[in-house]
């Protein structure tokens, strides 16, 4: 398969699709494995995974240039790869206390994670960690848009023994995870709806449990009390990270009528600092969009925003093409409204638009308005006041005077909401237990005697 550099639109990388019978052998051999890594004990699993974690540090600055090469971005990746070391001491001291207090509870024998391409090496190992570290055997379908950071984290898997018997990681196409979750006790997705509903379809003609981590339309609500320089700082830096294309992205902003004009101005002046990184890679903070079909659907809500009466008051009316790569400005908009494509639809792009309020019922009734509920942030002059208002989004995780927390923190055992997903997705020991299944024995004492 031939792979587009987002940076430079060439087709400069290729890799070969596993055959069907090399995944129903790799499933056979992962499962048969798996029995003894579980018997071997979570103090051996544990030993095994900081053992992987050296030899990532050792090869980070390599896993760094892969999939900074995937994704054409800069300071995300470094933070993307820190954020997956730091996280293996904390799901390996998670699997220590919860394996100190339980002796019940039983894996998946096989897990099959089918990950996307937006924060490729994150939402691959977010499940995968903790799955290894119950005691499951991993099979890993990583996106097709971003496979090259594989290669390297495949060498690292290869150079801890034991490691490569329990773990797989094979990019390819749909099919390639249709076939590996075929195969699986339970799937991890992450994705977009319309295919979580193609996997769901699938899982169930064979009972097969899956757990969804889906889109969302993260609101960001800013209160006449709020810091309106830090709030901006923040608002700007949660909406444009990665070019927008997080499910942590603020993609919509809800300011009190009083202080909404001086928000905004503040948007502008700080949107307009950002610079693209299109011609070198340390040079400039807003990257290329990594997904060519995803150009579509930004240029299709910023078009159906304008046409229904938006006012575009920084940022491009469409992507630009630059020496082959695709980029959007950090895009500012005002008279926004609830029907509108960009107020509704998960956009994945650095666009911020704008809505006032006057009261609070108001301000609810529309943040609360959305299929999607995964997170939210509200901005205000006291923790007091927040509370007030956070209480009340319907959202899995909501941030105080901050963007994604519970992402930053590490802490969290947030779920998501409404279509958002199923099941919880951060560390935690609630969201350990989802890759196991409690057993139980009983035993009627003297059953045998008269």
């Amino acid at each position: 398969m031939r792979v587009r550099n987002p940076r430079t639109g060439e087709y400069d990388f290729e890799f070969q699709e596993c055959k069907p019978e090399t995944i129903r052998n790799t499933a056979r051999k992962l499962s048969a494995n798996q029995i003894a890594w579980y018997h071997s004990g979570i103090a051996n699993r544990i030993a095994v995974i900081q053992e992987w974690k050296l030899v990532l540090i050792s090869m980070k600055e390599v896993l760094v240039g892969a999939l900074a090469a995937d994704t054409g971005r800069t300071w995300e990746t470094t933070a993307e790869v820190d954020w997956v070391i730091d996280s293996i001491d904390k799901w390996c001291a998670v699997a220590r206390k919860f394996y100190d207090q339980h002796n019940e509870w039983i894996p998946y024998p096989l897990i099959t994670v089918l990950s996307p391409w937006n924060f490729p090496l994150a939402l691959s190992m977010m499940d995968t960690l903790p799955a290894l570290l119950s005691g499951a055997a991993v099979m890993v379908k990583p996106s097709e848009v971003t496979p090259r950071h594989v290669m390297v984290l495949k060498e690292t898997i290869d150079l801890v023994p034991g490691l490569h018997e329990v773990l797989c990681i094979t990019p390819g196409t749909v099919e390639t995870g249709a076939l590996m979750a075929d195969k699986s006790d339970l799937i991890c997705f992450t994705g977009s709806i319309a295919s979580a509903r193609k996997v769901l379809l699938a899982a169930s003609k064979k009972m097969i449990p899956v757990l969804f981590d889906l889109g969302a339309k993260d609101p960001a609500v800013v209160l006449s009390s709020a810091d309106l320089e830090m709030a901006a700082t923040t608002i700007v830096k949660g909406s444009t990270t990665n070019a927008g294309q997080s499910c942590l992205s603020f993609e919509r902003i809800y300011v009190h009528a009083s202080v909404h004009d001086a928000l905004v101005d503040l948007l502008i002046s700080k949107a307009n600092e950002l610079k693209f990184i299109d011609t070198h890679l340390l040079k400039g903070e807003i990257g290329p969009i990594i997904f060519e079909k995803q150009v579509l659907t930004i240029n299709t809500h910023l078009e159906d925003a304008i046409a229904l009466g938006a006012t575009l008051v920084t940022g491009s009316k469409q992507c630009e093409e630059i020496n082959g790569g695709f980029y959007c400005r950090p895009t500012v908009l005002v008279n926004v409204t609830q029907n509108m494509l960009v107020m509704r639809e998960e956009t994945f792009g650095p666009i911020m638009p704008v809505m006032a309020f006057d009261q609070t019922d108001e301000l609810i009734e529309m943040v609360n308005d959305s299929e999607y509920a995964l997170g939210a942030a509200v901005f205000a002059g006291s923790d007091e006041e927040a509370l007030q208002v956070a209480r009340r989004i319907n959202a899995g995780a909501v941030s105080i005077n901050e963007a994604a927390l519970n992402a930053i923190l590490h802490a969290s055992d947030s779920v998501s909401f409404n279509w958002s997903g199923v099941g919880g997705l951060r560390i935690g020991p609630e969201n350990f237990s989802r890759f196991l299944k409690k057993k139980n024995i009983h035993l009627l004492k003297n059953s045998y005697s008269h």
